[in-house]
């Protein structure tokens, strides 16, 4: 789950075993009970990674209300956006009608433990892709690898910290660190190039208006042509 309002209010998640009812409900729940106006701004990390790239098909995992996926499209990329609540997708698509981008941007709902997008796409992006459910993690980011084409680049942003406002305030927590994050991917890295694997800092902003410092762990990978 995205908890930091900079990043455009996302909420990434799927399970493996809990019901996708359960989750359902959940999520369902989280949305109904919150409308977070978009800021405007992108994830930064995404912005910096399509920076000079010619857009085409992007796929968005765990899209939330669609901050990104709207930002995408209004630069050009055709936007497959993702999540698990039917609420958070209407929303997605009544807000990229309202801005005029209707046309480059399309909802899909997905328990990612379960299901998965069809196709391959220009760029991948899976920011945030954290849950109270149990979450078969590498599986699932070994699908989202898949499902980049030929040139195509991937980007993984996960949290390598517990924010004050974090669901999770067990300071024992392990993180992964990219690099292993990048192994659990299990790719030939002969087709591929890394384009960045990094854990940098950043001041974040909390639902109450906390103010912290908090660690991403970054990964910016591209497929090499076929």
């Amino acid at each position: 789950m995205n908890d930091d309002h900079q990043r455009t209010g996302h909420e990434h998640h799927a399970t493996e075993h809990g019901t996708e009812d359960e989750a359902g409900r959940f999520w369902e729940a989280h949305y109904q009970n919150r409308d977070q106006p978009w800021s405007g701004n992108p994830n930064a990390f995404l912005a910096a990674a399509v920076a000079g790239r010619q857009p085409g098909t992007a796929l968005e995992l765990g899209c939330g209300e669609g901050g990104d996926a709207i930002w995408l499209a209004g630069r050009g990329w055709r936007v497959t956006a993702v999540d698990i609540s039917a609420v958070a997708l209407q929303r997605v698509v009544e807000r990229a009608n309202a801005v005029g981008v209707g046309d480059r941007v399309t909802g899909e709902r997905h328990d990612l433990a379960r299901t998965f997008p069809v196709g391959t796409f220009d760029l991948v992006a899976a920011l945030y892709l954290h849950t109270p459910f149990d979450f078969p993690r590498a599986r699932v980011l070994q699908s989202v690898a898949r499902a980049v084409a030929p040139s195509g680049l991937l980007l993984i942003v996960e949290h390598a910290s517990i924010a004050p406002w974090s669901w999770n305030q067990d300071r024992g927590t392990p993180f992964p660190k990219p690099e292993e994050i990048l192994a659990s991917l299990d790719l030939d890295l002969t087709q591929w190039q890394i384009e960045r694997l990094a854990t940098p800092a950043r001041r974040a902003t909390g639902p109450g208006g906390q103010v912290a410092t908090v660690v991403d762990n970054v990964i910016a990978i591209r497929r090499l042509t076929a």
